[in-house]
């Protein structure tokens, strides 16, 4: 039940034409061009109260970034807690700048090193397209919180084929769409991850002969990690996730082959309050199944809430 077929469920705010052609062509085109990172897309405040654009148009920063957050997800679908990691990260950020002229901007960025295999549940474009509609809901909701209102320049919506945190970053300074701004400092990547990203991080088996700190080194010479807390049965409470990273500052990065002095580049934020729904997109596609849509709108934003229904989206239990 594509979008263009239906208006039982209409979207919050117009879209270009064919979102999903859209996205088909660009993942097309940036195959055939052998980049390991492009931005596909561009979306700023002023263009929420705009006409809908006709084709997607990535627009480099037009003043000088202190930060970039990087929330590198594979958005299938993004969520409420996609949103909240953003929403506290800008908010943060706003109130350590105060005063100078600096503004941050997200980037929301897919890895798609099977792009020639049919991803499921949902496809690239499909998942490209929602993460267009997130940025609208993260501009709007950021608008509406005054520490992030100032300090929220623009979304980019990107891909890469690159695999690893450390090669994703690398790509993206290299980049002449962030290296062509007016920054007078080189701009610091924030990754927003979660608690299971920092152990996978840190875990030795990635690094074979011994290179870790040859690996990481440059990573985190430009980049910072913002670690959301997951109290779950899984990763332990925050206090434990917290004691973890106390033990990699008393010595146990060095002893797995990194260097200690990489722990003072990494913050750990609060994540799910008490109370507050736990969010995940296997209980999106759950929700989805049962066409329980009051659970949907708890995990998912209105706009994305929308296209799913629209599309079709997770409605075939996964194989």
């Amino acid at each position: 039940m594509p979008a263009s077929e239906t208006d039982n469920f209409p979207m919050a705010r117009l879209l270009p034409p064919n979102l999903v052609s859209l996205f088909t062509q660009a993942l097309k085109s940036y195959q055939l061009s052998n980049a390991t990172f492009r931005v596909l897309c561009s979306l700023n405040p002023s263009s929420l109260s705009s006409p809908p654009a006709e084709s997607l148009i990535p627009l480099p920063p037009n003043a000088p970034l202190k930060e970039l957050l990087v929330l590198d997800s594979s958005f299938n679908p993004p969520t409420l807690a996609h949103q909240r990691m953003a929403l506290s990260a800008l908010s943060d950020h706003s109130q350590s700048v105060i005063g100078n002229s600096y503004k941050s901007r997200v980037l929301l960025l897919l890895a798609i090193n099977n792009a020639d295999k049919a991803p499921k549940p949902a496809a690239f474009p499909q998942r490209l397209a929602m993460m267009y509609i997130f940025a609208q809901d993260l501009l709007q909701a950021a608008s509406k919180t005054a520490e992030s209102k100032k300090e929220c320049e623009g979304v980019d919506i990107a891909v890469t084929t690159e695999p690893y945190f450390h090669a994703k970053s690398s790509a993206i300074a290299d980049s002449d769409f962030y290296r062509g701004t007016v920054s007078v400092e080189p701009i610091e990547q924030v990754y927003l991850t979660g608690f299971d990203t920092l152990i996978r991080i840190f875990n030795p088996k990635y690094y074979p002969n011994d290179s870790m700190a040859k690996v990481l080194d440059p990573f985190f010479a430009r980049s910072r990690l913002r670690v959301t807390m997951r109290p779950d049965a899984e990763w332990g409470g925050a206090a434990e996730q917290i004691a973890y990273l106390e033990e990699l500052r008393r010595g146990e990065l060095e002893r797995v082959g990194g260097r200690t002095e990489w722990v003072n580049r990494i913050e750990m934020v609060e994540g799910r309050k008490d109370g507050e729904e736990v969010v995940s997109s296997t209980k999106v596609r759950e929700a989805v199944l049962k066409q329980d849509w009051d659970a949907l709108k708890k995990l998912v934003s209105e706009g994305v809430t929308s296209w799913i229904r629209n599309e079709g989206l997770y409605t075939q239990a996964a194989t």
